[in-house]
């Protein structure tokens, strides 16, 4: 059971496609922290093929990001074919993920992303149509079901293999649940020992423990981690040091961890040019940067205020310059 992209190590570890926040410059950075493969954020198949610019923008990637899939999503699986036909030629990505997981509105209303779960004859035919417009490996990313009286993840699996996905990851929780609850992982243990393709977990993994865990409790191929990479990259290295049985790293400390965050801010203002509107989207990453840290309160208001990436080094600076003794 071997993934049909190259990958480092036996049970490789995958950044999560996640909008607004699997964007190129993050992508870099967890990869070089240890990542294996990342995956796009998701992009429409319908402004793919109208030649949305936005869209067309979202499957942008640099040489440093390989191995990297782009995934679609979409409930036409003309449209999907079509997409996945431009996204090879223009975009040559090592694999093509198609999305059958995501619980938001705007997706699922058009009966894309976790949306498709109603009608798994339906995601037979998408993952058929795509697999048939691309010569690239094609996988699949899908939730336990749309809801609890849908809820048949080996089912969901199986019919996924059988049209030709060759990878499944599995986010343990029904469309209905969005993000509340407990990830099952019972339930990617049980489709692990169904299919015949690598399986790769995801779901409620916040520390390098929690990876190492649903390695051991499921036999899962791979590990996807999403939430728990937010301002935090060196989960992957952590992970990958309990993978192989070392003492994991530690946590940075306050300077190393900022550091992290000025080299992030840097790559995002290489990528995106536009030094205020990248300081304004870059807000939402200081402020998982910051977590935990001293006075991070205080930190915050003055990091959720800025407009251009140079105030970054100036309010660091500031912030980690010793205290003047009072007395």
């Amino acid at each position: 059971m071997s993934f049909p992209y190259p990958v480092d190590h036996d049970v490789p570890l995958f950044l999560a496609p996640m909008a607004g926040v699997s964007e190129p410059p993050f992508r870099l950075l967890c990869r070089s922290f240890g990542a294996d493969v990342v995956v796009s954020e998701f992009l429409s198949s319908e402004g793919l093929r109208r030649g949305i610019r936005s869209v067309h923008d979202g499957a942008y990637f640099t040489a440093g990001e390989r191995p990297i899939g782009i995934q679609l999503f979409g409930s036409d699986p003309a449209a999907m074919a079509e997409a996945a036909a431009l996204v090879t030629e223009h975009s040559r990505p090592d694999f093509i993920d198609i999305n059958f997981g995501c619980p938001v509105k705007k997706v699922v209303r058009r009966n894309g992303g976790s949306g498709c779960l109603k009608d798994l004859g339906l995601v037979e035919r998408i993952i058929r149509a795509v697999r048939g417009a691309t010569h690239l490996p094609v996988s699949a990313k899908v939730r336990s079901g749309w809801d609890d009286a849908l809820r048949n993840p080996v089912e969901i699996g199986l019919r996924c293999q059988d049209a030709g996905a060759q990878v499944l990851t599995l986010h343990p929780r029904t469309r209905a649940q969005l993000y509340s609850g407990a990830a099952h992982w019972d339930e990617i243990a049980a489709v692990v020992d169904a299919l015949e393709i690598p399986v790769v977990g995801n779901g409620d993994i916040k520390t390098a423990d929690d990876a190492r865990r649903m390695r051991r409790e499921t036999g899962c191929a791979g590990i996807m981690i999403a939430r728990g990479s937010f301002g935090n990259p060196w989960i992957f290295q952590q992970t990958r040091d309990l993978l192989e049985g070392r003492t994991p790293r530690p946590m940075p400390n306050a300077a190393e961890r900022l550091a992290v965050a000025q080299r992030h801010a840097a790559l995002q203002l290489e990528i995106q040019g536009s030094e205020r509107r990248t300081a304004i989207e870059f807000r939402k990453h200081l402020g998982w940067y910051t977590r935990g840290l001293r006075d991070a309160a205080e930190l915050r208001r003055r990091l959720f205020r800025i407009e251009s990436m140079a105030e970054i080094n100036r309010i660091f600076r500031a912030y980690l310059a010793p205290r003047r003794a009072v007395g």
